[in-house]
């Protein structure tokens, strides 16, 4: 989903405004007074799921401002889906002698780039969001990766639909024959949290007993916009054939409501992934099923807390639940359309 014209311009005014004092700053002069500087990549501001994380992020970074008096530096770069891009403001933050790297991979299998240059200058980093390969994590006892884990998304996505079938059959067999015919949307080509979050929400299903027929699927990269142009397609193609569609995120589950709504179809049998406000919004409209709320704000917050902990030299496992591969699972849950148990 491309972001509304409102929160684009708060987290561009937001991203502006932090990085203005860091062309002279992260510097950690005994002298000076106390302060933490943070790097923050991310792969594209434009989703709105990180939007909404970096924008709760900020907010984390100026309470604890002003409750501690320890001045905090975030500067915010926008990689616009290129590793390259993001590799470069690496670079720069590693320049800078940013006291932690805080990073949202555009490639989860290239992290090895930025692990390298922290590790020469002994800088701590924290992925999030994009988790980067077992390898790449253990290369370097000062990484730390935060995310939720993709299998439980996908079961929890799954769930939602097994609870609204038990509870009303024909709502998805809609001709009668027994099985269910469904669509799926999924994010990035590759994408490891796209994969599983399809390949596990469709299991739950079949777990659940549910015959299942899969007319189509395809993928709409996280985006709105791409997901309400394939649901087009596939409503023109199948029609009332359509009986479930799954999609990896609330965005593109948005998109193919603002098909339905332009075609004017009755269909809200429909799920999604992340608990945006949007998301939600459409749930409580009725206008989907359900959504599997991954808390940004809470999500943030573990980021924040573990990279002020690195930054002060403190230990990370005094603040926050990680495991023995320095990963952190934020919390998540479920929240339905009122018609379902």
């Amino acid at each position: 989903m491309k972001l509304s014209r409102t929160v684009k311009r708060a987290l561009s005014v937001t991203m502006a405004l932090l990085c203005l004092p860091l062309l002279g700053c992260a510097n950690n002069d005994p002298e000076q007074e106390p302060s933490i500087s943070l790097g923050v990549a991310i792969y594209n501001k434009d989703d709105t799921f990180i939007s909404n994380m970096m924008l709760s992020l900020t907010e984390i970074a100026a309470r604890y401002e002003q409750d501690t008096g320890i001045r905090v530096y975030v500067n915010l770069t926008d990689a616009q889906e290129n590793q390259t891009n993001q590799n470069k403001q690496i670079d720069r933050f590693v320049a800078m002698n940013y006291d932690v790297l805080c990073v949202n991979l555009v490639d989860r299998t290239d992290a090895s780039y930025t692990i390298d240059r922290a590790m020469d200058a002994d800088i701590p980093v924290v992925f999030f969001n994009r988790e980067p390969v077992q390898e790449d994590l253990q290369k370097w006892d000062r990484v730390y990766y935060i995310g939720t884990d993709p299998a439980e998304n996908g079961r929890l996505e799954g769930q939602i639909v097994v609870d609204a079938y038990n509870a009303d059959p024909a709502r998805f067999d809609k001709n009668g024959d027994g099985i269910v015919q469904y669509i799926i949307i999924e994010g990035e080509i590759r994408h490891q949290d796209a994969m599983i979050r399809t390949e596990v929400s469709v299991q739950t299903l079949k777990d659940a007993g549910i015959e299942l027929e899969k007319l189509d699927g395809g993928i709409a990269s996280w985006v709105r916009s791409q997901a309400a142009a394939l649901s087009d397609q596939y409503f023109e193609k199948y029609g009332d054939q359509i009986e479930l569609i799954i999609c990896n995120n609330d965005d593109m589950a948005l998109g193919v409501v603002d098909t339905v709504e332009r075609r004017g179809l009755s269909f809200n049998n429909i799920v999604g992934i992340d608990g945006t406000p949007a998301g939600l919004a459409a749930v409580k409209e009725g206008k989907m099923l359900g959504t599997v709320v991954i808390d940004y704000a809470a999500q943030a917050k573990l980021i924040f807390d573990i990279a002020c902990a690195l930054a002060m030299d403190k230990d990370p496992k005094e603040i926050a639940d990680i495991s023995a591969d320095r990963t952190v699972r934020a919390p998540m849950y479920v929240v339905k359309a009122d018609f379902i148990p």
